[in-house]
């Protein structure tokens, strides 16, 4: 709909230009082509998603764990006690949560990702703008639209293509926009070292709970131990208590045996 409307709104001014004194000067650009040819924008989009595929393992990472935990539980759950499987769920859940927030940290509508994004495009959709105004007050441009947006542009001729004469706008103010990039970056250097404080508390929560991990890993060995030992010693009374019956019997047998004998050596 509001494609169509844009385009019904592009007839009415060419055909306003039809009927003007003055025809509407009417040019146009194409944003994605620009965004292809400025190697500022390239390069940081590369480097946006390699921190995305960073995040997606580190994401992936966590979901691996969880589920280990869980096997694990699910392995030990009968040599627990009833409070020690309700710790261990209250992990379970407690890095669940944790691995959801961090993934809405990272991706969500408010994340890292869709700020980071915006922060990438805004400066070279800035320099467009700033350029479009220009070349718009120095060739008397009436109307200027782009390409690739909801207007519904069907067809243009190239000489009304204005993206090459942004892109060299763009260039010219390269060395300007260099003092603003490093602003930029120091800005996002904070802000990537407030996240490595924020990882670093993560961090030592989750050295503790490994820690609990350790010493609960521990018990449940030392009650193995115990148990095999218990096992070990009733096994041995068994075989000592077999082998004095045993004994015993033999020894009922062979005083038969040596009363029978002296019976017959008497006859």
């Amino acid at each position: 709909m509001l494609k169509r409307t844009s385009l019904f709104t592009l007839f009415i001014l060419i055909g306003l230009g039809a009927n003007a004194q003055k025809p509407i000067n009417i040019g146009f650009v194409d944003m994605e082509y620009i965004l292809e040819n400025v190697p500022e924008y390239q390069q940081a989009s590369t480097q946006l998603d390699q921190r995305v595929k960073e995040w997606q393992n580190e994401i992936e990472q966590k979901r691996n764990e969880i589920a280990e935990m869980k096997t694990n539980l699910q392995n030990e759950r009968a040599l627990l006690t009833p409070e020690l499987i309700e710790e261990r769920e209250e992990e379970i859940a407690y890095q669940q949560e944790q691995a959801t927030n961090y993934e809405q940290k990272r991706f969500g509508p408010k994340g890292d990702y869709m700020i980071q994004k915006r922060q990438l495009i805004k400066p070279i959709q800035d320099q467009v703008f700033t350029a479009v105004q220009e070349i718009a007050e120095t060739r008397d441009f009436d109307f200027i639209f782009d390409r690739n947006a909801e207007s519904g542009m069907l067809f243009a001729k190239n000489r009304f293509d204005l993206s090459e004469q942004v892109l060299r706008s763009i260039n010219r103010a390269s060395n300007r926009r260099q003092i603003e990039t490093k602003q930029e970056e120091l800005e996002l250097e904070r802000a990537e070292a407030r996240t490595a404080e924020e990882d670093k508390e993560l961090s030592e929560r989750e050295k503790a709970i490994q820690d609990r991990k350790n010493e609960r890993e521990a018990l449940i060995e030392e009650r193995r131990r115990k148990q095999d030992s218990i096992k070990e010693a009733r096994q041995k009374e068994f075989e000592q208590r077999r082998e004095r019956i045993l004994k015993e019997r033999q020894q009922k047998r062979d005083s038969i045996e040596a009363a029978r004998k002296r019976k017959d050596t008497i006859n």
